[in-house]
């Protein structure tokens, strides 16, 4: 079963995000609870939105909305205002990445891939056939290009294939764009998908070979419901490999770390994009994220294998790839 792909239609121009200040659907009450009930139903649970607290079912929601005053345990939109930092940021998506990975991104992203080696000859992949890859949360297409460019120059295989999927058009816009400067555009090797990481009723289950995610996980509303959907759409033995921010191992290089990415970072996004909310949200979102360990244990409990400790740091922790298999069994 092929991967329903979405068709090139216009995106609607997002709400942009504005800093200290919280979108609410406007039926929502203005009454906060500064704890989670066990009761709450489905539609009032919470999730994280960089410091904030927000509402973790009104992602699907399209209600009129409001401003309404902020404080850090209101509830908000969080697919509004995630949907609106990345759309705002999809044309500059490299200078944020330079931004927050201090210009080594680039290098990171090619190590990735090399660790991988798509295209070669593994037991979840017949190389005859080419790998099935999926790229989660990779709109602008940065893995995905290489991912291509290596199975077929490294390895010699023009069967890999590549879907491309995000919840953002914006984003995907930006790759389907940027690929037109590869040799993979417009080939059944290179395909395009809006869709939600959480639930991927168009893909089938044990069908792909390797679930990449990039720079793309820690904005999940319910990462372990990612890493459980992940787990059913990969073949057996077939690999779940992440590329992220992560926590810096030494004090001295943490401490000038955070001082650059809280002080400097969204001044400098002010200054280049005319945006710091955008990216004093992006340099929350990886002081929320999980530790090496803590997400190493998530990827454990979605029933993946954990290879070796089950990480590699990346410029002493400042990013860290995390890798998991599906067992054979």
């Amino acid at each position: 079963m092929a991967l329903r792909c979405s068709a090139g239609r216009a995106a609607s121009r997002a709400r942009p995000f504005l800093p200290r200040r919280v979108l609410m659907p406007a039926s929502f009450h203005t009454t906060c609870r500064t704890r989670q009930d066990p009761r709450q139903t489905h539609d009032d649970r919470t999730t994280h939105f960089g410091f904030e607290t927000v509402l973790e079912s009104a992602k699907e929601s399209k209600g009129d909305l409001f401003l309404a005053p902020a404080i850090n345990t209101a509830y908000t939109d969080i697919g509004y205002v995630v949907g609106a930092v990345f759309s705002s940021v999809a044309s500059s998506y490299d200078t944020m990445n330079d931004l927050m990975s201090l210009g080594i991104h680039r290098l990171w992203k090619d190590h990735f891939v090399r660790s991988l080696n798509p295209g070669s000859a593994t037991e979840a992949g017949d190389q005859a056939k080419g790998w099935n890859i999926l790229d989660i949360a990779g709109g602008t297409g940065d893995i995905a290009f290489r991912m291509l460019d290596h199975a077929t120059v490294i390895n010699k295989d023009t069967k890999t294939r590549v879907t491309v999927s995000d919840i953002n058009l914006e984003m995907l816009a930006e790759g389907r764009k940027r690929s037109l400067e590869t040799p993979h555009a417009g080939t059944e090797r290179l395909a395009f998908l809006e869709a939600n990481a959480e639930k991927l009723p168009m893909v089938e289950s044990n069908s792909i070979d390797l679930y990449t995610v990039a720079f793309g996980i820690r904005n999940f509303t319910n990462k372990q419901r990612a890493l459980e959907e992940a787990y059913r759409v990969l073949k057996p033995g077939g690999v779940f490999a992440c590329l992220e921010f992560s926590k810096v191992n030494n004090q001295l290089f943490n401490s000038i770390y955070k001082r650059w990415s809280f002080s400097a970072i969204p001044i400098i996004g002010q200054l280049v994009a005319a945006d710091r909310a955008s990216y004093q949200y992006l340099v929350e979102s990886i002081e929320k994220f999980p530790s090496q360990v803590e997400f190493s244990n998530m990827i454990k409990a979605a029933g993946f294998l954990i290879p070796g400790q089950g990480w590699e740091d990346l410029t002493g922790g400042i990013a860290a790839i995390h890798k998991g298999v599906k067992p054979l069994k």
